[in-house]
């Protein structure tokens, strides 16, 4: 895509009176070398793959390494007594459910990235429970996290070898929340405030997976950006700006993980793994692997 700032995004937006999201479909068309229709079509099945992920969560399911699998139904079984309400219980849920999908290698979407994969769906799929959200209003929301995602992706990194989990779950939750501002109504200035109060409040998130495998922390953190992502959408809506502009707070998570050490880089050996615990549970693995 050409879009290589939100100010860019936001400046086109206001010249020609389109839609974020029609701006990303009709740009998305172009690159591919196709028609907006198609665009969209393809978009769809995104999300109806994102639905099928739900709708096929096992509970009974355990990842190889034995560290992920059936919390998703346990927070399920629990969102009536949730202290954040029932919503933000089916929320976590979600977010655990897609996650422990991914380590049980199971048929995720990566948005935007398979260790992520939990934080879009985990707010857009209870959303559009409650508020029975047309299809096609779904697929351009999910257009308005792709665009702002990708510049994300052009100014910064959404790996988390290339610059920590802020730039996985970080990433994934400034998507979530600026789809969250449209489908709500939002306009296209609050969408990127809310993705400016995603990013800026995961700053610095280190990427340290124990044993190297997308399990653990990272099933818990999809919990995390998706949160996250609500709160700051709900911030955005209320009126408040962010101070630091959008592309700037982009360009600062950039710095901040080129910044880390490799430790803190999905290599395994910082943070969170090298506790007693996380050796010990890696010495003991039969076999390490990252598979994000």
């Amino acid at each position: 895509m050409a879009f290589e700032s939100i100010k860019e995004l936001m400046a086109l937006h206001n010249k020609t009176g389109k839609e974020v999201w029609q701006l990303i479909m009709e740009e998305d068309a172009h690159d591919r070398n196709t028609t907006p229709e198609n665009s969209f079509e393809k978009m769809g099945a995104m999300w109806t793959a994102m639905k099928a992920s739900s709708d096929n969560y096992d509970p009974s399911l355990r990842s190889s390494a034995g560290l992920s699998g059936g919390d998703g139904e346990r927070i399920r079984q629990y969102k009536k007594k949730c202290i954040s309400g029932e919503f933000m219980g089916e929320v976590i849920a979600e977010a655990i459910s897609m996650a422990e999908s991914n380590a049980c290698m199971r048929c995720v979407v990566a948005a935007p990235t398979a260790g992520s994969c939990g934080v879009i769906p985990a707010v857009l799929i209870p959303y559009v429970r409650k508020h029975n959200t047309p299809e096609d209003k779904i697929i351009k929301g999910l257009f308005t996290s792709a665009g702002f995602g990708q510049i994300i992706a052009k100014r910064a990194f959404i790996a988390g070898a290339s610059g920590g989990c802020q730039a996985e779950i970080g990433s994934a939750s400034a998507m979530a929340a600026a789809m969250l501002v449209y489908l709500q109504g939002g306009s296209a200035e609050q969408s990127a405030s809310a993705l400016a109060f995603a990013l800026k409040s995961l700053l610095g998130l280190v990427c340290d997976p124990v044993a190297g495998l997308v399990e653990v922390p990272c099933v818990k953190r999809n919990v995390i950006g998706a949160v996250n992502a609500i709160t700051s959408a709900d911030m955005a809506l209320a009126g408040i700006e962010t101070m630091i502009p959008p592309d700037e707070v982009i360009d600062a998570m950039r710095e901040v993980g080129l910044a880390m050490p490799s430790s803190l880089r999905e290599t395994g050996l910082g943070g969170l793994a090298a506790t007693p615990t996380g050796v010990n549970i890696a010495k003991n693995m039969p076999r390490l692997g990252s598979y994000n």
